[in-house]
């Protein structure tokens, strides 16, 4: 028994040794980001990024020039919170129909159609970015947000694991909601949605954060600077003609943020979901 408690109590301490490394790798690049804000341009392109903060050499310049000279930043940022949130709910609701269809009724080519869902996820973006490009310019879409919305709001990752969440659903559900004389959009948003709010708060970070950091897309079908995303303008300040890092190093940890609350606040939401979806089906 001792010789048990010993071991567990040996793994126990071996994974949160592990799991200490893990979290200082990944907060490391946002201190060394951090520490980068209150350095000028100039000392940042000499010594680069580094994770000592020189107190004595520290300035708020960069931060000043952020909230009063930074051009058109927040109209940058102003677009992908748009962009961000528009997706966000469209893709849940578009994505929740079509799952709650797989896993609620019976229909044919039913596993055809869901195989062809899986075999989506397998294909790479960038395989079809040049049809998807073709399309979107015949369809005269091109610099628009619709442009960047429309292709992503059917995810199949997020319809995947939208039935895999609702497969273990009891059928009993929807049936005494048709007793009661709901319709099929009741039964769906009175009777599912409450049910599904641990794996929408899982998909709305996943799928916040792909579309807040989504790049190559946007950097195709935009074309005028006023609606340009928070990467595509961050991109902009890095020319052959100068490099404006006073600006890019600043707004890129202040672009960081809105992410970094999202997850803090939901992360109870995120975990809850994730591992509920994993053990459904």
């Amino acid at each position: 028994m001792k010789k048990n408690k010993s071991s567990k109590l040996f793994v126990k301490i071996c994974m949160i040794v592990l799991f200490l490394l893990i979290a200082v790798m990944i907060l490391l690049p946002f201190w060394a980001i951090f520490v980068g804000t209150f350095q000028e341009g100039s000392m940042l392109i000499r010594y680069g990024l580094n994770l000592k903060l020189d107190l004595s050499a520290a300035n708020f310049d960069n931060w000043v020039m952020l909230f009063t000279d930074s051009g058109d930043y927040f109209t940058w940022f102003f677009n992908s919170v748009i962009l961000t949130v528009a997706q966000v709910v469209l893709t849940l609701l578009i994505s929740a129909f079509v799952a709650y269809g797989f896993a609620a009724y019976e229909f044919r080519f039913k596993n055809f159609f869901f195989i062809c869902v899986l075999l989506i996820m397998s294909v790479p973006f960038e395989m079809i970015m040049l049809p998807l490009y073709v399309q979107i310019n015949d369809m005269g879409l091109s610099d628009s947000y619709a442009a960047v919305l429309l292709p992503f709001i059917a995810n199949a990752m997020t319809i995947f694991f939208f039935r895999q969440y609702l497969s273990g659903m009891p059928k009993e559900i929807i049936e005494a909601g048709r007793i009661d004389g709901a319709t099929e959009y009741g039964i769906f948003f009175k009777l599912i949605m409450p049910i599904m709010k641990p794996s929408f708060a899982a998909m709305a970070i996943l799928n916040g954060m792909n579309s807040w950091n989504n790049f190559l897309w946007p950097l195709l079908v935009l074309r005028s600077s006023d609606k340009y995303t928070l990467p595509i303008g961050l991109n902009t300040l890095i020319t052959p003609y100068g490099n404006n890092y006073d600006l890019l190093i600043v707004g890129s940890f202040f672009s960081v943020l809105p992410i970094l609350i999202l997850f803090l606040f939901f992360q109870k939401y995120f975990i809850e979901g994730m591992t509920a979806g994993a053990v459904k089906g």
